[in-house]
This record gives structure tokens, sequence and C-alpha cells, in this order.
């Protein structure tokens, strides 16, 4: 396992490696995604009103749901914050927290659909753009 930086931003001008901006969104919208999925967790577990009483869940209840969503912000947010550091296994812990992410929205998708579907959208795209962009395209020897 690497624990060095993996990635050396200081490329010449126009030699830029291909998918530097795929991992640069990934990050950023990891990073977006772990906020917003917190404050999603926090109103839940608060109990405000945000939330409609008559929601249905795939299992459990509302105050359940706001910490899976609050520990999924949480696990986001790491992984953002693993991505800038640019280490291959930030690239992996990225793509397992955006796959659980998608999983959970997917399943959070009976309060609020546009959104979950939304959110399950962006996490497709963020393991894209780690799959394919990531990893030995962006290393420098």
């Amino acid at each position: 396992m690497r624990t060095s930086q993996d990635y050396d931003v200081t490329y010449p001008a126009g030699d830029l490696p291909s998918g530097i901006g795929w991992v640069t969104f990934a990050a950023v919208m990891l990073g977006v995604a772990g906020v917003w999925n917190s404050i999603d967790g926090i109103l839940a577990i608060a109990d405000s009103r945000v939330y409609t009483n008559s929601s249905v869940f795939v299992f459990s209840n509302l105050n359940t749901w706001g910490w899976i969503m609050l520990i999924l912000g949480i696990v986001q947010l790491i992984a953002a914050g693993s991505l800038v550091a640019g280490s291959e296994f930030g690239r992996w812990f990225g793509i397992a927290a955006a796959g659980l992410n998608a999983i959970g929205q997917l399943m959070f998708v009976t309060v609020y659909p546009w959104w979950g579907i939304a959110m399950f959208t962006l996490d497709v795209l963020v393991i894209y753009g780690l799959t394919v962009y990531a990893g030995k395209r962006l290393r420098t020897e």
C-alpha cells in the first residue's frame, strides 16, 4: 500500500494528464456530497420538519436513516480529503464511499425521489472518474 503522494500536481503547462479533471471533479463532488449527506443526516436525526411523516422507508425509521446518512457523509468527507492528498488508497476508498452512498441513496429514494436519483447519478460519475482516470494514468514515475 502506498502512503506517499502518488500524484504530482506540478506539470508543465500543456502536459497535464488527460484524467486530472475527472479526479479533481471526483474529489470535489465527494466533498460536496459528504457535506450534503451530513446536513441531511443531522436534519433527520433532529426530527426537523423537512421530512414528511408519511414517508415509507425500506427498513427502520427516519432516525436510523439520519444516522446512516450522517455516517455516509463523514466517510465521504474523509474520502475526499484522502483523494486531495493523492494516495492510491484514497482512490479505492473514494470508489467504496461513492458505492456505499449510491446504495444508501437508492434506499433513501422513497423519502425524496429526485434528490436520491440526483445523488445516485453523482456517485456513478465519481466512480467512473476514479475508476477510469485515476491510478497509473496520473502517477509520475
